[in-house]
């Protein structure tokens, strides 16, 4: 999930799917160019299952898609 998406950040794109029964099992790792203090946080609290800064080192993603991809789904995020 791009956090900088144009219309809708990738804060609330990813609060909307894990609040939804029908997708609220879909994997969603944050990614960004703009990586701040607290972004990990942020992207955590929303119902991000994980994060990663650009430009992406592909291995260390891969090896989190793994893990999670082996991992059972998370619930809902928490309102907030």
């Amino acid at each position: 999930m791009d956090v900088g998406l144009p219309g809708m950040n990738g804060w609330d794109a990813t609060r909307q799917l894990k609040s939804n029964p029908a997708t609220k099992h879909v994997t969603v790792i944050a990614l960004t160019a703009h990586a701040m203090d607290g972004d990990r946080e942020k992207a955590i609290a929303a119902g991000c299952d994980e994060y990663e800064i650009k430009p992406i080192d592909f291995s260390r993603l891969f090896e989190k898609i793994d893990r999670l991809l082996t991992q059972p789904p998370k619930g809902p995020p928490k309102n907030g």
